[in-house]
């Protein structure tokens, strides 16, 4: 019984770690949404306000975007006016996110629910909006899946921090204790 107790940490690394070698399903689970960008039609003169640490211009189908970050972090502005963009509405962001779904329609398919800057599409995608950076993130299934499966590698099993913690030690300590004890008996037999 102790030696199942010892291999269990052994085997729940080195069967995660397989899974890692051979990353089945990751390029979906990890792809990186982004709106699809069009070329900008005119030349727009923009005077970065000496607060800007950097700045991007581009054009979606909402139109032009200047997109600068502060310290305080990021700014989504008009650029014809440098006033500080709206919040979108579910309608500009439906047509944000379906110009960006034909990258891979496939995963993504039709939005079914819109509820703040979170988008829920039929195939169990869920992308949260980050719109002063006019960024995307996605997850579905897949992704669950394999931060599972890096938590059962990493010793994360109960969620609670400490308690991670502490089993991370003991099952590590486990580990060492069942190498030692190969190294012993190989040793043993050897003479």
């Amino acid at each position: 019984m102790v030696g199942v107790i010892l291999l269990l940490p052994f085997f729940a690394w080195a069967i995660t770690g397989f899974v890692f070698f051979l990353k089945p399903g990751y390029a979906g689970a990890y792809e990186v949404l982004s709106p699809k960008t069009y070329p900008l039609t005119g030349a727009v003169a923009i005077r970065p306000s000496s607060d800007w640490l950097e700045y991007r211009s581009f054009r979606t189908a909402l139109g032009d975007h200047l997109i600068a970050r502060t310290a305080k972090g990021w700014l989504q502005l008009n650029p014809t006016d440098m006033q500080r963009r709206s919040e979108p509405t579910q309608n500009e962001i439906a047509t944000l996110l379906r110009d960006a779904f034909t990258a891979n329609p496939q995963r993504y398919g039709d939005i079914v629910n819109i509820s703040g800057q979170t988008v829920t599409t039929n195939t169990g995608i869920e992308i949260t909006i980050d719109w002063d950076r006019l960024s995307f993130q996605q997850r579905g299934k897949d992704t669950d899946r394999i931060d599972l499966l890096y938590k059962i590698h990493y010793l994360q099993w109960t969620g609670i921090k400490s308690v991670d913690k502490a089993l991370g030690v003991v099952g590590l300590t486990l580990v060492l204790v069942l190498t030692l004890l190969g190294a012993v008996l190989a040793i043993r037999r050897g003479h």
